[in-house]
């Protein structure tokens, strides 16, 4: 079967850009992002992408079609929590209903489980999309609860699932 993530370059900025200057993405994503999101923005994630520590972020492109068609990353928790990872991702608009985030998901755990001494990790995804916590479950991530009124996104409260998935259960540990 073929990778659908692979390593960002610089070249993905145009496409980055395009992909995330979108409001359905960015309602289901943490605030922080700018909107419109520039080219420019593309180009500062990325760079700081390449920079960063590779032994706490893990970050790739979803890739589909040779394109850019959405991010995934895993960041590493400090302290008493650095053997976990939190886990992000979203997929182009176009892209949804593929198989590209399951299979990314599957790929960034692999990859992760297999590179590092991360031993849990997890997704916060809002209730209300379903399509990603269903994502979540087809990788093997367990629902370990819901965190109720956790966050606050356009101007409204909501709950929030908290997923993971363990390194112990893939028999790599």
């Amino acid at each position: 079967m073929y990778t659908v993530i692979r390593p960002w370059t610089l070249s993905d900025v145009k496409e980055l850009a395009a992909v995330i200057n979108n409001p359905h993405i960015l309602n289901n994503l943490r605030d922080g992002l700018p909107y419109p999101y520039t080219e420019r923005d593309a180009a500062e994630f990325i760079s700081s992408v390449l920079d960063a520590d590779k032994s706490s972020l893990f970050a790739f492109t979803i890739s589909h079609n040779g394109h850019c068609a959405g991010s995934i990353t895993v960041t590493r928790n400090v302290n008493v929590h650095r053997l976990t990872g939190e886990l992000g991702y979203y997929v182009a608009e176009p892209c949804w209903g593929l198989g590209l985030a399951t299979r990314a998901v599957s790929e960034i755990c692999d990859f992760v489980f297999t590179n590092s001494d991360i031993i849990r990790i997890y997704a916060e995804p809002f209730a209300y999309n379903s399509a990603s916590c269903r994502v979540l479950e087809k990788c093997g991530f367990s629902c370990e609860g819901v965190l109720r009124n956790n966050v606050i996104k356009n101007g409204k409260i909501y709950d929030t699932m908290l997923y993971a998935r363990l390194k112990a259960q893939d028999k790599t540990f």
